[in-house]
């Protein structure tokens, strides 16, 4: 593969334009909006020209709800040997692109499971999609050589390919994605007019947990809107257990010890769940779940004074895993949390003190 076009030069379209031409394809750009089309160029990741001949794929970057009539345009156009989209759901437009009698042996969609808070071509990364799954959902007569056009794509992007069903993906992504972002705009809704001293006390429980509500709200209107049966379910399912939760939260208030005992089994149960449920999120790169264990060290809010830890952690010989930092209230101080292999953890701590760092 050498050619492609990339159709809408948002954050996943650009992202993938940039990897693509960082791997010395020809990368043509098209967009409704001309200027988001020029930024995606001026940022290095192909050319607003259009080709002059059949380009070898063409990735559709748009909303759901118009992959059908994007595909069909560019079809007819005649405009690659190979079509695929990147839309963050699959059975919508799968059925779309059947109603409008698209050409299926020579389309497969694909999802790349990777975003950011931020969208818009200057969000984009070239790196976005390195080590991250990305789904291909062929349909029955998807020709072989368009699935392996799809799949030189997700290698050049340095993403890690997964063969599902549209409905199954729906399903999936409505679990692991489009649940947790409506969950995590609604915890973020209760600060909207909660007191300014509350507000202050804020930690990175509360910025870990509600993150991804400053994504942008009409992007994910389009994807609700194309998996709102899937989320719906999914939000019923937890509105339940939501339900039991806050039961067990009013009767650890009774007199009655009894009804206490009550409250607080069914309020540990849910966070026994949550334990459970956590620990099979997969770890690095996809591979099982690894248990690590944390050093705190605290950390001046000076000029490089992260580069020196990690500097001091790297003499040490000792991976660093996973990182967070927490910044003290009113203090020019932090405390950096690091994860590491359990077998590392009294390596790291003995040759950080040699060096002059405070742990808790």
């Amino acid at each position: 593969m050498r050619t492609a076009v990339v159709i809408g030069t948002g954050l996943i379209g650009t992202s993938a334009a940039l990897a693509l031409s960082a791997r010395g394809m020809t990368v043509h750009l098209r967009d409704a909006d001309p200027d988001a089309a020029r930024t995606a160029a001026s940022l290095g990741a192909g050319t607003t020209e259009p080709p002059t001949g059949q380009v070898d794929l063409a990735v559709i970057a748009v909303p759901p709800a118009l992959v059908g009539r994007v595909l069909a345009e560019v079809q007819a156009e005649g405009l690659a040997r190979a079509y695929t989209d990147v839309a963050s759901v699959k059975d919508g437009p799968r059925q779309d692109v059947l109603a409008l009698g698209c050409d299926t042996s020579t389309y497969v969609g694909s999802h790349p499971m990777a975003g950011a808070e931020r969208s818009g071509p200057l969000a984009a990364r070239a790196d976005l999609f390195e080590g991250r799954t990305w789904v291909l959902a062929p349909l029955p007569n998807t020709s072989t050589d368009t699935l392996n056009t799809a799949l030189e794509l997700v290698a050049l992007c340095g993403a890690v390919p997964v063969l599902m069903d549209a409905a199954a993906h729906d399903r999936a992504v409505a679990l692991v994605s489009h649940t947790p972002q409506v969950v995590a705009s609604l915890i973020a809704a209760r600060l909207e007019h909660a007191a300014e001293n509350a507000v202050r006390l804020a930690g990175p429980g509360i910025r870990d947990t509600t993150r991804i509500a400053g994504s942008n709200p009409a992007m994910w209107v389009d994807i609700l809107s194309a998996n709102a049966g899937a989320v719906a379910d999914t939000l019923e399912e937890l509105a339940a257990d939501l339900g039991g939760a806050v039961a067990g939260l009013r009767a650890l208030q009774a007199a009655d010890e009894e009804k206490r005992g009550e409250g607080a089994v069914a309020v540990e149960d849910v966070l026994r769940r949550g334990n459970a449920g956590r620990a099979r999120i997969p770890g690095k790169h996809g591979a099982p779940p690894t248990r690590y264990e944390e050093l705190v060290v605290l950390i001046g809010d000076q000029p490089g004074e992260l580069a020196r830890l990690f500097a001091d952690a790297g003499r040490a010989g000792v991976n660093i895993e996973d990182v967070t930092i927490e910044h003290s209230t009113g203090q020019q101080a932090g405390l950096v949390k690091l994860s590491v292999a359990p077998t590392a953890i009294a390596t790291l701590a003995a040759a950080l003190r040699d060096q002059g760092w405070h742990m808790r």
